[in-house]
């Protein structure tokens, strides 16, 4: 039986009307992701900017990164340790990270010199963290992540129906299809800027939402399942799935273990400019070795900012740099010596792969270059969305959407329904909301008049 070109491809009405649906929903976020994704690629320059003061002190003459924690906990009411993070310079103050009882985490900024508290901020306010939250959780936490998933998974049919819409029919050479007509005025200009602008956005864009997939909620859940299965799953994932607690991030496991450390009633008035006393630390005690250990963590030249946690007897120097597969974790004992080492070549084919996606969508993987693309890839996603809500505020009639009607004779085609249903079973959130379609389409043509 030969199948027909016309029930093999979706008809142009068709693809219309899934391209209007998807965009009505799609291109308010894809707006601000362009924003929001825009800010945090300049993340390191922003930090850089925010903490200048802190890292252009006095040339430590005396460090001790014992006593900068004990001043650290005295400014945290029943605070506990949970990370200390190497200064970058020797003009750099000690960053300490504190879990707070109601497991919030504390960062922690102490003049090395003086021993004294400069600056206290929660983790989750510093700048680029609600940045981070704003632009994948839209501040809301899991219930932001499904819709910032569900928003993805959109996007990938506004994608691929628009790219159908804009393949050449009757149309000659390379104007209006590789390059915009600006030299035109009206609707042909913004169409070109909308539809041109978006197929070359579109090869990135479909990058970076591919990239961006494993830190949703579900999708993240359901990779991580998988690797659970196959049994190659790394013991600390280099991304967050959902919305994960910063001091779970930077423990590199769930917060819990730490042991708390002896703190003075003096010394409890958070942010007070005074020097703290000297520390007593009794044999055995929790960071009776951290000195040590931060001497060899000096030695190891990781890529900053190299965090140092500590698991019962064994302490832990990592890099947590963006850019990923620059990332080590190294495992050295209370007398500094190295005992273990783990790369991000020794991680599975999948977290190596989510690695590389993960850094070139914050920008880091290439240096300057990655961040430019990245930047120019935002403000044409920017521009498309703009041209495409012009186009429909002007051609819209006054009081309606202005979607373009369904037609009795539309037909989705072999090929268009065998796409829907793939990227169902890809993007759990679309399967579902194109089975909700359905039942509620049938629904209402019960309904209906017959």
């Amino acid at each position: 039986m030969t199948i027909h070109s016309a029930t093999l491809w979706p008809d142009r009405r068709t693809l219309w009307r899934w391209h209007f649906f998807a965009g009505l929903f799609c291109l308010p976020f894809v707006a601000f992701l362009s924003l929001t994704g825009a800010v945090y690629l300049f993340k390191p320059q922003i930090d850089d900017w925010i903490d200048w003061r802190y890292d252009h002190l006095p040339i430590a003459l005396s460090p001790s990164p014992e006593r900068d924690v004990q001043t650290a906990l005295s400014a945290v009411p029943q605070g506990t340790f949970l990370a200390y993070e190497l200064p970058r310079t020797s003009q750099s103050a000690a960053r300490v990270l504190v879990n707070r009882p109601d497991g919030e985490a504390v960062r922690v900024y102490v003049d090395r010199n003086t021993h004294t508290v400069l600056k206290t901020v929660l983790e989750e306010r510093r700048f680029e963290r609600l940045v981070f939250r704003l632009h994948g959780q839209l501040l809301l936490g899991n219930v932001g992540s499904v819709i910032m998933e569900m928003v993805a998974s959109w996007t990938i049919v506004l994608i691929v129906t628009g790219l159908l819409l804009w393949w050449p029919r009757h149309q000659r050479g390379l104007a209006g299809v590789v390059y915009p007509r600006l030299g035109t005025k009206g609707r042909t200009r913004l169409r070109d800027l909308h539809a041109v602008t978006g197929v070359w956005i579109s090869v990135f864009l479909v990058l970076f939402l591919v990239s961006g997939l494993p830190w949703s909620f579900v999708w993240g859940h359901a990779l991580q399942s998988v690797e659970n299965t196959v049994g190659r799953q790394t013991s600390v994932k280099d991304w967050e799935i959902g919305a994960v607690p910063a001091a779970t991030v930077i423990a590199g496991r769930p917060v819990g273990q730490s042991q708390k450390l002896p703190v003075k009633d003096s010394m409890d008035m958070p942010g007070m400019d005074m020097p703290a006393p000297s520390p007593s630390f009794p044999e055995g005690d929790l960071l009776s070795s951290l000195d040590t250990v931060v001497q060899t963590a000096s030695t190891l030249s990781l890529p900053a900012p190299v965090i140092i946690t500590r698991s019962g007897s064994m302490w832990t120097v990592r890099s947590d740099t963006q850019n990923r597969p620059l990332r080590e974790s190294v495992t050295v004992k209370p007398d500094g010596h190295v005992t273990g080492q783990t790369t991000f070549a020794q991680k599975g084919l999948m977290d190596r792969i989510i690695g590389y996606g993960v850094a070139a969508h914050e920008g880091l993987l290439f240096g300057g270059v990655n961040q430019a693309i990245n930047l120019v890839v935002a403000t044409g996603l920017l521009m498309m969305s703009s041209a495409a809500t012009v186009l429909w505020f002007k051609r819209k009639p006054v009081g309606s959407l202005g979607a373009p009607p369904a037609m009795p004779s539309q037909k989705y085609g072999i090929v268009g329904i065998a796409t829907l249903v793939i990227l169902g079973l890809l993007l759990p959130e679309l399967g579902a909301a194109l089975l909700i379609l359905v039942l509620a389409n049938r629904m209402f043509a019960r309904l209906g008049p017959t």
